[in-house]
């Protein structure tokens, strides 16, 4: 019997997740967050109050097992003088569906057929969601565009209205073998999945164990100075009465090359990889060499060997 495995999160992180994760038997749904509000996003959330679907496009691309053009079509990103400009045809594709179908959910179920996805992807809330941050200084920044700009140290992220979570997301939570939290910005993209108390308490109640994916690189005026066990403390604090049971992290060497790459030109640094400390947080660590550099020299998990290792647990179960 193949195993359910439920997936949170959001960004290019989850995408690159579940195109590794897809390439093995088992039953995935992908639980996205909509609290994008930046570039194409941002404009057609102002104008037609639906909840982000940036991320969303991700990764229905990310499970689409249908002809590379139409994967590129997906991802198109107009480039003009006109109101066209800045827009993905995935984004207005999921718009339209949107408004046709009466929701974001059936406008996804949608274009999910012609996508022919290798997998289930639902929102986290139809809910039209801001995300908030209160940083360390007492400030309160509006916006997930701003609070990454912001650059200051955030103390906690909040929504500004009352969000309500799907039904099919709470059912795929229920019926999970496994609970994974993808790699991406953790108070961005993870975190709000679990700003949501519903979605606390169906984690609360599951018997599947959770296990989270950490990124590899810190994320500027989020993670400075993040090891493992700081994001896996981080996510306990949002977890409730649960806690990460299994991480799986890079215990590959960055080359100083790349390292400085990334310090220069994006303000980020490897997360450190301390093995002494995971005892404190009673957690299994699942730890190889997952880097991978693409064709456009950036730094990524190898998706492939993540997907394996996730695989390889449940079927040790």
């Amino acid at each position: 019997m193949r195993k359910s495995v439920v997936v949170l999160g959001g960004g290019t992180g989850m995408s690159n997740l579940l195109s590794g994760l897809k390439q093995y038997p088992l039953d995935i749904t992908a639980i996205v967050t909509v609290c994008d509000d930046g570039k194409s996003t941002g404009i057609l959330r102002e104008e037609f109050n639906i909840p982000a679907v940036g991320d969303i496009r991700r990764v229905l691309v990310s499970l689409s097992e249908t002809e590379p053009l139409v994967m590129d079509l997906f991802n198109y990103r107009f480039n003009t003088t006109s109101d066209l400009d800045g827009h993905t045809v995935g984004n207005l594709l999921l718009t339209a569906a949107s408004e046709i179908r009466g929701n974001l959910s059936d406008g996804i179920e949608a274009l999910s057929k012609v996508l022919n996805l290798k997998g289930k992807v639902v929102p986290l809330t139809e809910d039209n969601v801001t995300l908030m941050a209160k940083m360390e200084d007492g400030s309160i920044v509006e916006g997930e565009h701003n609070i990454t700009l912001k650059r200051g140290k955030i103390e906690k992220v909040y929504y500004k209205e009352h969000a309500v979570a799907t039904k099919a997301a709470l059912k795929a939570i229920k019926d999970a073998d496994l609970i994974i939290f993808s790699m991406g910005s953790l108070f961005t993209s993870i975190i709000p999945n679990l700003l949501i108390p519903e979605i606390v308490e169906e984690i609360e109640k599951s018997k599947a164990k959770i296990m989270y994916v950490c990124n590899m690189m810190t994320q500027p005026g989020e993670t400075d100075g993040f090891k493992v066990t700081d994001h896996i403390k981080k996510l306990n604090e949002y977890l409730g009465k649960r806690h990460v049971d299994i991480v799986i992290a890079n215990s590959g060497k960055i080359s100083e090359r790349m390292a400085k790459f990334y310090e220069i030109q994006e303000q980020k640094d490897p997360v450190i990889f301390d093995e002494e400390n995971f005892y404190k947080y009673n957690i299994q660590v699942i730890s190889d060499n997952f880097i991978y550099i693409t064709k456009n020299n950036l730094l990524r998990h190898d998706n492939i060997k993540v997907g394996f290792h996730i695989f390889y647990y449940l079927m040790k179960r």
